[in-house]
């Protein structure tokens, strides 16, 4: 079975905090985070984050904060190379993408019982996270992959299943019904609100009335309750705003992840918005919606 992540001092059944490293990465001039890396720490342990997740933890400082591993598993042999590795650094847990989505189904069940066995014999949380072009990128196959391994545990990042598939094209409601075997097992969640074309939109607020952020309310508390119902002793749910800017600079290089819409054309346009300060919209919704989950929040 799937380890689970359960914290120093967590209380079985609550919402808590995470942050991902990406929604601090090139954030645009007119942002309200402190401008230094020591001060946006400080600003995220204010915010009651209680851990960082970062796609390469090794080129970080010493931080203040717990890492927690991202990473991908290609081959059966890199599930046991990763949880041997990333518990060994010290993490919390890691989140995963698996395979490319071109596997076979007797591929792909040799990479999801491969992720599922690496963890239980390391005791180390490793969640399958729901992606475009991995083995989890259709909600159909997502599902039959819970019939034949049902100790799989997921990272939701919902908003890959919302654009990708364009859940609106048809009855929202009865996918949604669809998906609870999904939901059941979510064990970790990237906060993203996407429309049905765009996976990464600005929010008006947290109290923003638009049909898309209620069609993700309601996933995170068909999500949340899932988690209320089935999660363990001592086992805690973190919500972690996986916000991409529009690129990144590396060096000479540039990076460009397109995920931020920039408004206008130019080269030099702007995002359209403060991750920063949209990252603090989707933990207020997050909250609401944990409530309405009956899930506790520790940062309330």
């Amino acid at each position: 079975m799937t380890a689970i992540y359960r914290p120093d001092g967590g209380t079985t059944g609550s919402l808590v905090r995470h942050m991902n490293a990406a929604t601090l990465w090139n954030l645009h001039e007119g942002t309200i985070a402190p401008q230094d890396e020591a001060g946006q720490f400080a600003g995220l342990i204010a915010m009651g984050v209680e851990a960082f997740q970062h796609p390469v933890p090794a080129m970080l400082p010493e931080l203040p904060l717990p890492i927690v591993g991202m990473g991908r598993i290609d081959t059966p042999e890199d599930a046991t190379k990763l949880a041997r590795e990333h518990k060994s650094a010290g993490y919390a847990l890691t989140t995963v993408h698996v395979g490319t989505g071109f596997e076979s189904d007797s591929e792909a069940d040799a990479l999801i019982d491969a992720t599922i066995s690496a963890s239980a014999k390391y005791a180390y949380p490793i969640f399958v996270e729901t992606h475009r072009a991995t083995v989890t990128q259709d909600i159909y196959r997502t599902l039959r992959i819970i019939e034949r391994h049902p100790d799989v545990r997921f990272n939701a990042d919902l908003s890959h299943y919302y654009t990708g598939s364009e859940m609106t094209y048809g009855d929202i409601s009865a996918k949604f019904d669809a998906m609870e075997p999904i939901f059941e097992r979510v064990r970790y969640m990237h906060g993203r609100i996407g429309t049905p074309c765009c996976a990464q939109v600005a929010l008006r607020g947290p109290d923003d009335e638009r049909d898309f952020v209620d069609h993700f309310r309601n996933m995170w508390k068909r999500a949340m309750k899932g988690f209320a119902a089935n999660g363990l002793e001592g086992e805690v749910l973190p919500f972690a705003p996986e916000l991409l800017p529009y690129e990144l600079p590396l060096g000479e290089a540039v990076h460009r992840f397109y995920y931020a819409r920039r408004l206008g054309t130019s080269d030099t346009a702007e995002e359209e918005s403060d991750r920063w300060e949209q990252a603090s919209y989707l933990f207020e919704i997050a909250d609401s919606c944990a409530a309405e989950a009956g899930l506790a929040s520790r940062s309330t």
